[in-house]
């Protein structure tokens, strides 16, 4: 058994320690906005926070986030990640939704670090998030329209 903060709740993981944090939540927790993409934490669909930090969940075991806060898309509720989701949708970011998800949880991560990224900046931050649409220019647009505060609601 491991106790966590999931989206600002207490949460009891009955699985093994040993496993990925991302089945925990697909499977035993039924949160479904995390993605399973490759499974070696090289394309960061499966990005979340743990205790505020982008983590990849497809290699982080559960045991390794008792005690620990951890935010998936379903709980990014923070004005930074409220401004991505809204900015997402008026760049037309969304393609097939293989990695939005998780583009937007490691964008919310940069942002909340340095409200106010570089191209540069948001090109090293944004480096592990594959799109397999090649939305990129897309995702860097909606991120600085994030940073800006130009969001409409």
């Amino acid at each position: 058994m491991v106790d966590f903060m999931l989206n600002g709740e207490v949460v009891t993981a009955s699985s093994d320690a040993d496993t990925p944090l991302l089945w925990v939540l697909r499977e035993e927790l039924t949160l479904r906005g995390t993605k399973f993409g490759c499974g070696i934490a090289q394309c960061g669909a499966c990005t979340v926070h743990i205790d505020g930090q982008p983590m990849r969940s497809c290699v982080t075991p559960v045991g390794s986030v008792a005690g620990k806060s951890v935010t998936t898309i379903e709980g990014l509720a923070t004005p930074v990640g409220e401004a991505l989701k809204t900015a997402w949708t008026q760049a037309q970011v969304p393609q097939c939704g293989y990695c939005q998800s998780g583009q937007i949880m490691q964008a919310a991560g940069l942002l909340e670090t340095n409200p106010n990224p570089s191209d540069d900046q948001i090109t090293e931050a944004m480096n592990g998030n594959l799109c397999r649409c090649m939305a990129y220019p897309r995702i860097k647009r909606a991120i600085k329209t994030a940073a800006s505060g130009e969001v409409m609601s």
